[in-house]
C-alpha cells in the first residue's frame, strides 16, 4: 500500500459526493486530475470501491468502510497539525459553516480579515437551500450556519448581520405598458421561482398569497444565480435578492420594477445552537464579526442604503 493523504481526501470527497464532478468542484481540482487520483488510489486494492451504474456513480460496501477509515484517518492528520500550531501560539483549527445560496454574496466579507489574521484555522462553508441548511444545522454538523429566516423550534443563538432585500426584478429590456399593477404584472409576466426549500421562494410565495395574484406561467430553477440567468435571458422576471444583482443593475442589465408592497426586508442572521460547545476557532470569529461588523458593513456594503 502507497497511498497518500491528497488521495485519501480525494477519495472521502468523492464518497461524500457521489460524484467526481462535483468532488472536483468542491476540492477545487479537474475533473481528470480527480479521476486520475481515483484510479491511482482503487489500484491499490483488489476490492473495487465504487461502480457505475446507468452513468451514476455509487460507492461500494468495501469503500464506504475506506472511506470510514479515511475519514478517521485524515481528522488525527488535522488533529496533529492543530496542536503543532497550537503550540507554536498560533489560533488553529476547523470552522464549519453552511450558508444558503445567496448568503454567498454576504458571509465572505465577514470571513476575509479573519482568515488572513488566523492562516492555521480550516474554513469548511456548504452553500445550499434552507432546509439543507437548518438539517446540518439541526444535527450539529456546522459550528454556524447564515440564514435570513430565523429555523423554528430550535434553541439558538444569533447574530443579526445586515438586511437582506428582495425586489421584483425584469430584464431591462423589457417594456412595461403604461404602469401596471402588481396584479397585472404577476398576471401577465412569467415569473422564475427557486426550489422548493429555498427561503426566497418562500417569501415570493408568501407575498404572493397574501396579495392573492394569479400566475400565469411559471419556471422553477435551483439556484439564485440561475434565476438571475434567466432573468437576464428574457424568459421572465422573479422576486430576487438585492444583494446578488449589484452588478447587473450597475450595468443596466437588469431592472427594478416598483411593486407595491415590496421590497421585503429580512436580517441576515448567522446563528449556531445554544446547546453548542464552540471551538476556541468559533469563538475568536464571533469576537472578530462583533469588533468589524460596523465597519464591513459600511465599507462593503455602503451601495446597498440607495435601494
Amino acid at each position: 500500500m502507497n497511498y497518500t493523504l491528497h488521495q485519501l481526501k480525494i477519495f472521502l470527497k468523492i464518497s461524500e459526493t457521489q460524484s467526481i464532478t462535483k468532488a472536483s468542484e468542491e476540492l477545487h481540482l479537474t475533473q481528470p486530475a480527480v479521476s486520475i487520483q481515483l484510479k491511482n488510489f482503487q489500484d491499490q486494492f483488489s476490492i473495487p470501491l465504487t461502480e457505475v451504474v446507468g452513468r451514476k456513480l455509487f460507492i461500494t460496501d468495501f469503500g464506504r468502510e475506506i472511506a470510514e477509515a479515511a475519514e478517521k484517518i485524515l481528522n488525527e492528520v488535522y488533529a496533529i497539525n492543530y496542536k503543532t500550531l497550537f503550540h507554536e501560539g498560533q489560533l488553529a483549527g476547523r470552522m464549519k459553516i453552511s450558508v444558503v445560496s445567496t448568503g454567498k454574496y454576504v458571509i465572505p466579507y465577514f470571513l476575509s480579515e479573519f482568515m488572513k489574521e488566523h492562516p492555521g484555522i480550516d474554513l469548511i462553508m456548504d452553500v445550499t437551500n434552507k432546509t439543507k441548511v437548518v438539517e446540518s444545522l439541526a444535527q450539529n454538523e456546522v459550528d454556524f450556519a447564515l440564514v435570513s429566516v430565523l429555523p423554528k423550534k430550535m434553541k439558538i443563538d444569533r447574530v443579526e448581520l445586515m438586511e437582506n432585500k428582495l425586489f421584483f426584478v425584469g430584464p431591462s429590456g423589457m417594456s412595461l405598458k403604461n404602469s401596471k399593477d402588481g396584479k397585472k404584472l404577476f398576471e401577465e409576466l412569467p415569473l422564475i421561482f427557486r426550489e422548493q426549500g429555498s427561503a426566497t421562494r418562500g417569501a415570493m410565495e408568501n407575498f404572493i398569497t397574501r396579495n392573492r395574484f394569479s400566475i400565469r406561467k411559471k419556471m422553477e430553477l435551483t439556484s439564485n444565480e440561475a434565476v438571475k440567468q434567466a432573468v437576464l435571458a428574457g424568459l421572465g422576471s422573479s422576486i430576487m435578492p438585492l444583494i446578488g444583482i449589484k452588478n447587473e443593475l450597475n450595468n443596466g442589465d437588469l431592472q427594478i420594477i416598483p411593486v407595491k408592497g415590496l421590497p421585503i426586508i429580512t436580517t441576515w442572521n448567522l446563528v449556531w445552537l445554544s446547546s453548542k460547545n464552540l471551538s476556541p476557532a468559533a469563538k475568536a470569529f464571533l469576537g472578530h464579526i462583533e469588533e468589524a461588523k460596523a465597519k464591513i458593513i459600511d465599507e462593503k456594503f455602503n451601495w446597498f442604503g440607495d435601494y
